[in-house]
């Protein structure tokens, strides 16, 4: 099964992550990044009541819903945890 439907997936490495999303590794806020990027959410988060993403800082985070995580972001739910 190819991840995300797509022919060839890779990870970013840090020098990529910084220059589109303008935050580090460990810090990448799922909003607010330098270039348009599309958001994929993993379908199984849905099962949490809240959930902590980064805010910008490796030492920052926020709570969110599920729910929430996807209005804000306009992200795509992909079952991607396989």
């Amino acid at each position: 099964k190819k991840l995300l439907n797509q022919k060839d997936v890779c990870m970013a490495n840090a020098d990529q992550v910084k220059e589109i999303t303008g935050f580090t590794i460990g810090g990448v806020s799922p909003v607010g990044h330098l270039k348009q990027i599309k958001i994929y959410i993993d379908k199984s988060l849905s099962r949490f009541s809240n959930i902590y993403a980064a805010a910008g800082h490796s030492h920052c985070i926020f709570k969110i819903s599920f729910f929430d995580l996807c209005k804000i972001t306009n992200g795509e739910i992909k079952d991607i945890s396989e």
